[in-house]
């Protein structure tokens, strides 16, 4: 590490050095009422400075943590800069978290100031204050609707820069000092993981971890201050912390806040980002939009689109596997870039695309092919909020189809005696807040526990199989890895989430969630009428439609010799969507098995039984609190499995 990079050890420090180096160049774009408002560095850093220098006044102090909770918002990127300026602690929380959820990760994490976007987090907060001592101040970002509140604790963002100015003239040479005081071991960020088994864990990531993790990643992927990234996932992720926040100060590129999640892939097309990350639901999201339109197209242009797709794809696969490229295809590309491929990039906002990341879940084969047909550089990567994110990534001309990448530069990957992935770099975290046990179970000597099961292959790329903890076998003994089956069902547009049973039963079976907006499309073209979820998942053509996708993962099965036994010999249709309010999933969409199979009991023996129907009543959580009831009639399916 240079003198210069030691010396900007923190984001405040960077900030201040970015808003010296570029003052003029744009750091941070917001959509708001259609219109794309623009912020430079010096506007960043200014801000950053009087929203620090607002909760100064107020009596922040070193140490002092800030709740930050809305959609991807400049100032509530500025409120986790001015809170780190002051050397506190900045907890982003989910936006859609319901009340108990907050209420427990503010109190756990002893949050004495909030910043929050609008309205709807400010009714939570205060619904909740009573149960959270320590909170002091609530302070808001857009006042409609609040203007009737006189709660003492809230306070406008715009009174609070007011306050800041003020507390300026008085103390001016305040923030430099505590800048100045600030240092590369101090916590930056704590971040709580899923509870996906319990409690939420803050994961406390210092700016050494962070700093460090995004100028290495910054290197090995070619990152540059000219790129542009679209931030538009929950900034409770460290996903979006280190790629949006982390990487877009330590590399100086500029970030994009879309208007809203609505709005998510149409402010996607307008802005054409060099840099993006997306799980695999947003990619499908995308291959379902473009089938959708093709299907509407014209036969002439169906058929020509779908013939330079498929001689795309073929190249590509060819590609992936190290065969010849043949020449025919090869010599028609230019062609197809000009008619097909290029167009379609363009129209999905991905023509300027320069790295792409997939991660969260294992992605679907066609679906990987497919967008690198496109010519986009979509690549697969691995990582852990213990981490600072990166563990492994695919590099640039040696990407495989069924591997997670290669380690970064300066971690370390080993896999233990009994299969599961250890690591240690420059990012492992500090620990868990208030959690020495949990720590010591998953960090031993610098080496991080991941809970994943794999190996690393001979040319030392790394494969990921499962949850550790989730790998046991049928009754028969036969190998049974439900992530694994899970992902495969998922790879299915029709499919939104499933739940795999077959620990310690003669055979597997499978909940399933429809997609409703693809089963819908899917639906009205055959003239199926429905009126809700519900209805919908109960049609026995959904049924058949899902029989068909659940027999194609079967037949893909039949070809792994450790897992042909795992087949799928019966499922049923949820008759709702796993929902985070309910706490059947965690808010990045990962399985709570336990409460799953809890819940949902009774279906999961009907599945095991004779039976082809059966009666459930489930309870529903509103985002207010408010509770309801979902009575159906579940139809269970079985699945021809094939002998071998």
């Amino acid at each position: 590490m240079t003198t210069i990079e030691s010396a900007l050890d923190t984001f405040p420090k960077l900030v201040r050095a970015n808003a010296e180096r570029w003052p003029d160049k744009v750091a941070i774009r917001e959509k708001d009422f259609g219109i794309w408002q623009s912020y430079t560095w010096r506007d960043y850093e200014q801000r950053a400075r009087r929203i620090a220098l607002g909760l100064a006044s107020l009596g922040f102090a070193r140490g002092d943590k800030t709740a930050i909770v809305g959609d991807n918002r400049p100032e509530l990127y500025w409120a986790v800069a001015a809170t780190q300026a002051l050397g506190g602690v900045p907890v982003p929380l989910y936006q859609d978290s319901i009340e108990k959820e907050l209420a427990y990760i503010v109190d756990h994490a002893e949050a004495r100031f909030a910043v929050v976007e609008d309205q709807e987090q400010v009714d939570k907060l205060l619904h909740i204050k009573a149960q959270c001592p320590r909170l002091e101040y609530v302070i808001y970002d857009d006042p409609r609707g609040l203007r009737s509140y006189s709660e003492p604790c809230l306070l406008s963002l715009a009174e609070l820069e007011e306050r800041g100015e003020k507390f300026a003239l008085g103390h001016p040479g305040y923030l430099d000092d505590a800048i100045a005081h600030g240092g590369s071991d101090d916590t930056a960020v704590i971040c709580y993981t899923s509870g996906t088994t319990g409690s939420p864990k803050g994961a406390m990531l210092s700016y050494r971890n962070l700093v460090t993790m995004s100028r290495i990643a910054s290197e090995r992927e070619g990152l540059r201050p000219d790129d542009e990234s679209l931030a538009y996932l929950p900034m409770a992720w460290v996903g979006d912390h280190v790629l949006s926040y982390a990487q877009g100060i330590v590399t100086g590129f500029t970030i994009n806040c879309p208007e809203s999640a609505a709005t998510v892939l149409h402010d996607l097309k307008e802005i054409g980002p060099t840099y993006f990350f997306a799980p695999p639901r947003i990619w499908e999201n995308l291959l379902t939009n473009v089938m959708i339109r093709l299907e509407d197209a014209a036969w002439p242009k169906r058929k020509l689109v779908q013939l330079f797709l498929g001689q795309a794809q073929d190249l590509e696969r060819r590609r992936l596997a190290g065969r010849p490229l043949p020449l025919l295809p090869r010599l028609l590309r230019p062609l197809g870039a000009a008619l097909v491929y290029g167009p379609l990039r363009d129209n999905l906002g991905l023509r300027r695309i320069r790295i792409a990341y997939t991660a969260g879940e294992a992605i679907g084969p066609e679906m990987f092919v497919f967008f690198r047909a496109l010519g986009i550089n979509l690549k697969q990567l691995y990582g852990m909020t213990e981490a600072s994110v990166f563990v492994a990534v695919q590099k640039d001309g040696d990407v495989r189809l069924d591997t997670v990448g290669t380690p970064m530069p300066q971690v370390e990957i080993r896999i233990s005696e009994q299969g599961e992935v250890l690591f240690r770099s420059p990012g492992v975290f500090k620990g868990y807040f208030k959690n020495p046990e949990a720590t010591r179970q998953t960090l031993e000597d610098g080496w991080i526990r991941s809970g994943d099961a794999g190996f690393l292959d001979a040319s030392g790329h790394l494969k990921i199989i499962d949850r550790a903890k989730d790998v046991s076998r049928l009754a028969g003994g036969t190998i049974f890895a439900p992530k694994y089956l899970e992902n495969k069902l998922k790879f299915s547009p029709y499919v939104k989430e499933a739940v795999c049973i077959g620990q310690d039963r003669p055979f597997v079976t499978a909940l399933v969630n429809i997609d409703l907006v693809a089963v819908g499309n899917w639906a009205e073209r055959r003239g199926i009428a429905y009126t809700s979820y519900t209805d919908l998942s109960q049609r026995p053509e959904v049924s058949e439609l899902i029989q068909g996708e659940v027999a194609r993962v079967n037949g893909t099965l039949l070809e792994d010799e450790v897992l042909a036994g795992a087949r799928i010999c019966k499922f049923l249709i949820l008759h709702k969507e796993l929902d985070p309010d309910d706490e059947e999933i965690t808010r990045t969409r990962k399985v709570r098995r336990g409460y799953v199979a809890q819940k949902y009991a009774a279906l999961i023996e009907a599945l095991y039984g004779e039976r082809d129907r059966v009666t459930v009543d489930a309870k529903v959580t509103y985002e207010d609190g408010r509770t309801g009831v979902i009575r159906a009639d579940v139809r269970i399916c079985d699945v021809a499995v094939d002998a071998r």
